[in-house]
């Protein structure tokens, strides 16, 4: 579409065109702790290039930053890392190629900053982009983890080693063993809805309940979750990878006590 373009979300224009569709900071918690997190990592090579519609407004985005810095428990030092990649609140602006464009501004930058490639965890659940728009760019998958997360990479040269996930160990449960813990990182802005909603349901189970703020990209790398940013273990089980309802956590509980 003609009116649509290709920003770069900065630590300074952030609050005016929001993110990931929170976009009053006065009334979003959620993006009052994204544009913080942003500060934080933008000095670090933290990019976020956005998908802004004079009419439809902000329609997408591609988030990258080196892998040193990555929001994912994987050993990608020296590749570029891709956060997340969504187009289309609307379905309008879905096959119109705006993902692909997204997706060479990343690698064009990881070039230019002589990194070694581009890496990014796809998944066929929710909250990630399929791998299959990757494998199109000539990505190719290297590693997997459970429950359906994948590993994928563009290598500028072959003989680069391969990132991996970062697997963590039974011992490294053994702190998530009693109770519920929530994992949550401000990387990603869904980490915050519901949560204080499954605390109080917790509560009213006599769950003992941890909350847990991931604060830096190495206690993200540490998660047990393969998704980093967010995850729900239960009695050192992750009974949940990613950000969900109350009713579904309440949901998941029943079925575990059947």
């Amino acid at each position: 579409m003609e009116d649509t373009k290709i920003i770069d979300l900065t630590p300074e224009n952030i609050s005016t065109y929001g993110v990931c569709g929170y976009k009053d900071v006065h009334k979003h918690v959620e993006l009052r702790n994204k544009i913080e997190w942003v500060k934080e990592f933008y000095p670090k090579g933290l990019r976020i290039k956005a998908l802004i519609s004079e009419e439809g407004g902000y329609q997408g985005m591609l988030e990258y930053i080196p892998g040193k810095y990555a929001h994912r428990p994987v050993s990608a030092d020296g590749y570029m890392f891709i956060h997340c990649l969504f187009v289309g609140f609307k379905k309008e602006f879905k096959g119109k190629g705006y993902a692909t464009s997204l997706i060479d501004a990343c690698i064009e930058e990881a070039k230019d900053t002589k990194m070694l490639g581009v890496a990014v965890v796809t998944r066929k659940g929710s909250f990630m982009a399929d791998s299959a728009i990757f494998l199109k760019k000539g990505f190719q998958v290297v590693d997997n983890a459970k429950p359906d997360f994948s590993l994928l990479v563009l290598k500028f040269d072959e003989k680069s080693p391969n990132p991996s996930f970062i697997q963590n160990t039974n011992e490294d449960m053994s702190k998530y063993a009693n109770g519920l813990t929530i994992l949550r990182s401000a990387q990603c802005p869904y980490t915050e809805k519901n949560v204080n909603a499954i605390i109080e349901s917790a509560k009213r189970m006599n769950l003992d309940v941890q909350l847990v703020d991931l604060k830096d990209a190495q206690s993200v790398q540490n998660s047990p979750c393969p998704f980093g940013t967010f995850g729900l273990v239960y009695n050192g089980k992750v009974i949940s990878h990613h950000p969900i309802s109350n009713t579904r956590f309440e949901n998941i509980m029943e079925k575990l006590w059947k």
